[in-house]
């Protein structure tokens, strides 16, 4: 079992929940193995770049990371990159804090994750994202709006298929 914080109006309770999809339920839908394309844009609709994606997103029994995931990227030239990213759970979102990113994601209805990150590894950028999941959780599109010293300068646009559950 893992603790979380509930927030009903203005009272704070504290429950336990038996299972993260309690307090995440769209983000819990996400639990598995996806394949799929990301392609880049320039803000004028132009293709910048685009690669193969296989992410492991997994809801994990661990009290200070309830969720996990790991990236992995292939190029047709054969370049790879791989990284993973850990979150810890506080109010009604997820919290990344790594090496490569910060930021949180939250639900917004029944199908959509909103997140927003800085990368540490580039000064002045912020990405805000939208993902949509389907009503059988086996695909989805994600948006991503990358901005450089407040100027948008791509979008990136994921659609992607779970392979395991």
């Amino acid at each position: 079992m893992v603790l979380f914080w509930k927030i009903s109006g203005s009272q704070a309770l504290l429950t336990m929940q038996k299972n993260f999809s309690d307090v995440m339920p769209v983000l819990a839908r996400h639990n598995g193995e996806w394949t799929g394309e990301y392609i880049y844009f320039s803000s004028q609709g132009e293709i910048l770049d685009r690669h193969k994606s296989h992410l492991i997103c997994r809801i994990t029994d661990e009290e200070k990371y309830p969720y996990y995931q790991q990236n992995t990227y292939t190029w047709n030239d054969g370049r790879t990159e791989q990284f993973e990213l850990y979150a810890t759970y506080k109010q009604a979102r997820i919290w990344f804090d790594t090496e490569r990113i910060q930021g949180s994601c939250w639900e917004i209805d029944s199908k959509t994750l909103m997140l927003n990150w800085t990368r540490q590894d580039i000064p002045k950028s912020y990405f805000y994202e939208m993902i949509q999941i389907n009503e059988a959780s086996d695909t989805r599109s994600r948006v991503w709006h990358w901005f450089e010293n407040d100027v948008l300068i791509k979008r990136v646009c994921i659609s992607e298929t779970k392979i395991i559950t």
